[in-house]
Parts: C-alpha cells; structure tokens; sequence
C-alpha cells in the first residue's frame, strides 16, 4: 500500500458512494511529478540553472547551428508568456548565458542567441540531466518504460 491507497481507502469509508478510482491515478501522477521534479531541479542546480533557465538554453541548444532565434519562436516553443520570456532572457543574459542582437532580416526585432558559455553550460547540464532521468527511471525495465510511456503519451494527446 503506498500513500495513495491509504486516502483512496478513507474516502471509501467515508464516501462508499463515490467512485474514488481517478483520485488515485492522478494522486500518483501528481505525487510522482512533485518526486521528479525535485530531483531533476537538484541536477539543474548543481549546474547553476533552474528549470526556468535550463528550458530556453536546451530549447535554444536543439534549435541547432547558430543556435539562436527569434523571441517569437522562443516564446512559441516554451509555452510562457512574453513578460515571463522577457524575465527569463534578462537574468540568461547578465549571466552571459546568452546575447540578443539585432535581427539581420528585421532591425527592428532581436535575435536570442546562445554564447560560448551558455552552449558550455547548457551541454554539460544536458548531459547531466539525461543520466538523471535514466537513474530516475532505472526501477522500470524497457518493455514497462515503453507501456508506460504510450499509455502517458495517449492521455496527454487528450489535452493537446
């Protein structure tokens, strides 16, 4: 019994009437990302990145080759909003993680591009964090890692 069935099992003494079964389901998927979370933000920062920070340089580093784009596309790929971006590239940028510059095909816009340092930090953090993940999934074999991983990826299409 974990912690989840210890509360499913009160609500059915108190309230035989209802169905408590999604409770449980997503009780442990809300517990397990309050678990994974803080082990993954203990990665980032040893790192000296938070997920706010690592979330623009990992999307600015798969952009590939210059590795640099526009606020627009930034702001796109990380689902925030421009205050929160604008907030974001402020601190990334007197950390020297990054640089804007002036857009070449538009001078009226910038471009947001990693600098040697950030494509550093950002590679080392990268590498780090995916040896995390794979200690934090080491309790499920392959084939329980891929039913796992189809089963979450037809609940979310849900909402996406």
């Amino acid at each position: 019994m974990d912690h989840v069935d210890r509360i499913l099992a009160q609500w059915n003494r108190e309230r035989p009437d209802l169905d408590v079964g999604p409770m449980g389901l997503l009780g442990r998927i809300a517990r397990l990302r309050t678990h994974l979370a803080r082990e993954i933000d203990k990665t980032l920062a040893e790192n000296g990145l938070n997920a706010a920070s690592f979330d623009v340089l990992a999307t600015l580093r798969r952009s590939g080759p210059p590795y640099r784009l526009s606020p627009g596309d930034l702001l796109a790929a990380t689902m925030v909003t421009s205050g929160t971006m604008t907030n974001r590239l402020d601190q990334l940028e007197k950390a020297g993680l990054i640089e804007r510059s002036h857009n070449p095909e538009d001078r009226r816009g910038v471009i947001i591009a990693l600098t040697p340092k950030g494509f550093s930090v950002v590679d080392a953090t990268v590498t780090a964090h995916v040896g995390n993940q794979h200690r934090l999934l080491e309790g499920l074999n392959d084939g329980e890692r891929a039913a796992l991983d189809g089963l979450l990826r037809k609940f979310l299409a849900e909402f996406e």
